[in-house]
């Protein structure tokens, strides 16, 4: 009789621990150091497209800061950090050499319409459904390999919901 209540007594630990794992399951988190890199995507591009946009949410989990100064994508030739600035109303887009600083704590959002990283000059179109290896290059915590997750055309967020 003991041996079952023991038995019993663990299966609601069993249960949440199998809730949580299935409900983590979906996302996509990659790190390097103390920094998280949550739900990186992509669009999908036309064919002839040379260009395509990268986003995901990178954390600073440490003490120290840290920059994102670069990165790569098998499947372009060229990998930039970019600003989107209001100028008047026109939004403008520009490079940003200097990478994105992350302070401790921080939390850095790479969005449509908003920072970004760039592909430049796409050696083929990118095809919603694929999933797209590269890499990004911090200052100090190195070099960490994610994958990109290609969404529709005119995506706005990723389908990842976390579940």
């Amino acid at each position: 009789m003991r041996r079952v209540t023991c038995q019993l007594a663990r299966l609601p630990l069993a249960v949440t621990f199998v809730a949580t794992l299935a409900a983590t399951s979906g996302a996509q988190e990659f790190r390097a150091g103390s920094i998280v890199i949550e739900q990186p995507w992509t669009r999908a591009t036309p064919a002839g497209a040379k260009v395509a946009g990268g986003y995901m949410t990178i954390v600073n989990t440490g003490s120290e800061p840290d920059r994102l100064i670069g990165g790569s994508l098998p499947n372009a030739d060229g990998f930039q950090v970019h600003d989107m600035k209001m100028d008047g109303d026109t939004m403008t887009m520009r490079e940003n050499a200097g990478g994105f600083g992350i302070r401790p704590g921080q939390k850095l959002e790479l969005r449509p319409a908003g920072a970004h990283v760039m592909f430049m000059n796409l050696k083929e179109p990118l095809k919603q459904g694929e999933t797209l290896q590269g890499q990004l290059r911090f200052e100090k915590a190195g070099t960490v390999e994610i994958q990109y997750k290609v969404e529709a055309l005119g995506a706005q967020t990723t389908g990842h919901s976390g579940h």
